[in-house]
């Protein structure tokens, strides 16, 4: 199953989705990386304090962070929704 997560999160890279993980998490941001084993997103909403994923870089301001794509229930695209 998580070989299928991680083939619509390739396709889906660079745009908004909504990640539903195990522990009942609803997740909304951008796909920025995908990995083998895990997807990263940049949220939509800014984290109380300090920096994202690389310093100065894409992820400047902006929660930065991975999920294992084994702990992924369900995904969508949510561009439309939010824009």
């Amino acid at each position: 199953m998580s070989q299928n997560y991680y083939n619509i999160c390739c396709q889906y890279q660079g745009k908004m989705v909504r990640i539903n993980d195990r522990s009942g998490n609803v997740h909304v941001g951008r796909i920025m990386r995908v990995s083998s084993n895990r997807v990263f997103i940049q949220s939509n909403q800014r984290p109380p304090r300090g920096f994202g994923l690389g310093y100065y870089g894409p992820g400047y301001g902006y929660g930065y962070y991975g999920i294992g794509l084994g702990f992924i229930t369900g995904i969508a695209l949510a561009g439309l929704l939010f824009w």
